[in-house]
């Protein structure tokens, strides 16, 4: 008897991991490399969304503004001066771009400012 609970266990252990691998994966087919360009802006300051510097890039895409929410150090990195208090245009950021909580995001972005 202690074989077969020890068996069901092992089995609907392995039934789990084997669907959260699955899972696992088809983020990773949603998450892809790319090169955008567009507006870079202050998530707190310009668009009023966060209570801490972050960045977001707004992106034109056909009729529509879509915000890119980039996964960084926020107010910490190089670039965050030249956005805080002005937006800046023509900005390239290149990074893998996904999806979390519904919102547009890049990650590892690498952010070229224009000259």
């Amino acid at each position: 008897m202690m074989r077969f609970a020890l068996a069901a266990a092992f089995g609907i252990a392995a039934v789990t991991l084997a669907g959260v691998t699955t899972n696992v994966r088809a983020e990773d087919k949603k998450a892809e490399a790319k090169t955008l360009e567009g507006t870079l802006t202050c998530t707190k300051c310009a668009l009023k969304e966060t209570k801490a510097c972050g960045h977001a890039l707004i992106v034109k895409e056909g009729d529509k503004k879509v915000n890119y929410y980039l996964v960084d150090k926020g107010g910490k990195e190089p670039y965050h001066k030249n956005c805080c208090t002005a937006d800046v245009d023509g900005v390239k950021v290149s990074g893998t771009v996904g999806e979390k909580d519904g919102k547009k995001t890049i990650t590892d972005p690498k952010v070229t400012l224009p000259k």
